[in-house]
């Protein structure tokens, strides 16, 4: 396995280039499902969870060329094989996304159940409610969600969906197959983040009618027949974010080309609060840091958007752990959340957790060690703070991080970082 070894003490100075976002991306790739017309996106990242679901979706049947300059081609017209695999989604949980589409158009859909991160329950239950209301009949045997229409049914019918819960998948999954439902379909307590935002605007692309999505209440009048389109997937603020810690961190003067500011409000306070300089510019986001002693301890509450992001949460503590300062991280979205802890108490971290509480107590220095990352944004806490520490930091298996950020260690030694891919 790869990993990467880091050696601390730079000031990050530059511009760096903000890849699209694998979270609209990977939606975005099951809505070509939906039509037997070409669809073409731009700006697709280059990362692992991509790639497996293209291996997934050619499995099925369909199409798909991807370049090297991030733009991927499919027609879905010869899609004949209706299911997802274990074996091809063991690692990947937005698998997930392949049975609203699937149901939507072909009436019937077979996918396994989601893997992932180990960051804590993500359940289905709300996707087979939200389905079910829509006529969908679905049992769950041996690992699978096996979905059908009733018989005589041509194709799902228009509900009113209230979910339990925020769910991002579970929205994106409702608006693709609302999208050719007959009818009209209303999704209340619909998750509000961008890339639902992104996924919505590709399907309206596409023939859709969909009304207020962004908001909590989304409105889909079905359609017959959906056509190809081009589209260009949004900048990933998560990785956007990343950055902008990982500089409030080291020091330095960054600017995030293509970074959406209105995107990350709750994580731009935050770190303003904490004393960087955060800045929307023309075509991107501006960063200035002194860097870590001028740092001042935030704490926060992970919630759904517009609220912090816990994609976030692990990024953010990185940089409590060298501010001035006590901070209290509370979790609310995953259980599991804070496996990162013990690897930057390895790193010289001051760090106390109580269930779904954090206290991070800021010290004057970090020093480097071997540490493992546990999952995708664990593991770019470990990078931020590899960045900071004294001496050469190795973080092993950075196959997490690959699944989630396109090329960056490449991305931070342009803008002046000391880090290197080790092939294993």
């Amino acid at each position: 396995m790869d990993k990467l070894l880091i050696r601390g003490g730079r000031t990050l100075h530059g511009e760096v280039q903000v890849s699209g976002a694998k979270n609209a991306a990977l939606p975005e790739l099951c809505a070509a499902l939906l039509t037997a017309e070409p669809v073409t996106l731009l700006n697709v990242p280059q990362l692992q969870d991509v790639s497996t679901m293209l291996k997934l979706i050619r499995n099925m049947g369909v199409a798909a060329e991807r370049a090297d300059d991030g733009t991927v081609r499919i027609d879905a017209s010869g899609l004949n094989t209706p299911e997802a695999p274990y074996e091809l989604v063991k690692t990947m949980r937005a698998s997930v996304l392949a049975l609203g589409p699937l149901l939507a158009r072909f009436g019937e859909a077979t996918v396994s159940l989601p893997g992932g991160c180990a960051i804590g329950s993500r359940p289905v239950d709300q996707h087979i409610k939200g389905l079910a209301a829509m006529g969908a009949d679905i049992v769950v045997e041996h690992g699978y969600m096996i979905a059908k229409l009733p018989a005589g049914w041509k194709r799902l019918k228009g509900a009113r969906i209230t979910t339990d819960m925020v769910t991002v998948t579970g929205t994106e999954n409702f608006l693709m197959a609302a999208a050719l439902a007959e009818g009209e379909t209303v999704l209340e307590n619909a998750a509000q983040e961008p890339e639902i935002v992104d996924l919505a605007e590709m399907l309206i692309a596409m023939g859709a009618q969909i009304e207020g999505h962004g908001t909590s209440r989304i409105r889909i009048q079905g359609v017959d027949k959906l056509h190809g389109c081009t589209h260009r997937v949004v900048a990933d603020r998560i990785e956007a974010g990343t950055f902008l810690c990982a500089v409030a961190a080291t020091g330095g003067d960054v600017t995030l080309r293509h970074g959406r500011a209105d995107h990350l409000d709750a994580v731009i306070d935050k770190l303003r609060e904490a004393g960087v300089d955060v800045q929307g510019v023309e075509g991107g986001i501006r960063v200035k840091s002194a860097g870590g002693a001028s740092l001042k301890a935030q704490g926060f509450r992970t919630t759904e958007y517009p609220g912090f992001p816990t994609d976030m949460q692990a990024q953010f503590m990185a940089l409590n752990c060298i501010a001035q300062g006590t901070a209290t991280v509370t979790e609310t979205i995953f259980e599991n959340r804070f496996m990162h802890v013990d690897e930057l108490v390895r790193l010289g971290a001051k760090i106390q957790t109580d269930g779904k509480v954090a206290v991070i107590e800021g010290v004057p220095r970090l020093s480097g060690a071997t540490v493992m990352a546990t999952d995708l944004r664990a593991s770019a806490s470990l990078v931020i703070a590899g960045l900071v520490a004294d001496g050469e930091t190795m973080v092993d298996r950075i196959y997490h991080l690959d699944r989630g950020y396109d090329c960056m260690e490449a991305k931070l030694r342009g803008i002046g970082a000391d880090i290197e891919r080790v092939k294993a």
